[in-house]
């Protein structure tokens, strides 16, 4: 099991994500990615996706179960409120096997908030 920290993007935990109309029955997050984590999860293999045009490009990469995830704050504490886009998370993941084709996949385990997003400090005012 490994962990990662990054900017929550799209975070579908409470229901499963719906892609196109139709439900894909995962829970998923899109994390942000520092240099560091983008370059760790690279050399093991996972295909990231850059946001962005050129030099300015992020890299982002999506985290999914088809279980529910555990969400806790910062405390270690349940988390019951929506995570918002920009939201400091912490992300417990497994990896999968090698595909040919798509890469090392990932699987979440677990999401711990330790910072909310700007959405998240507007909405509280």
């Amino acid at each position: 099991m490994a962990v990662i920290e990054g900017a929550a993007q799209f975070v579908n935990l409470k229901e499963t994500e719906v892609y196109q109309g139709k439900d894909t029955g995962r829970y998923s997050v899109v994390l942000t990615l520092d240099d560091a984590a983008a370059s760790e999860l690279s050399g093991k293999g996972v295909r990231l996706r850059p946001y962005g045009e050129g030099d300015a490009a992020i890299m982002q990469r999506k985290f999914a179960s088809r279980f529910e995830v555990k969400v806790i704050d910062a405390e270690g504490e349940p988390y019951k409120g929506d995570i918002p886009r920009g939201s400091s998370v912490r992300i417990s993941y497994t990896y999968g096997d090698e595909h040919p084709v798509y890469g090392v996949p990932v699987y979440m385990n677990a999401v711990r908030v330790l910072e909310l997003g700007e959405a998240g400090i507007d909405a509280e005012l």
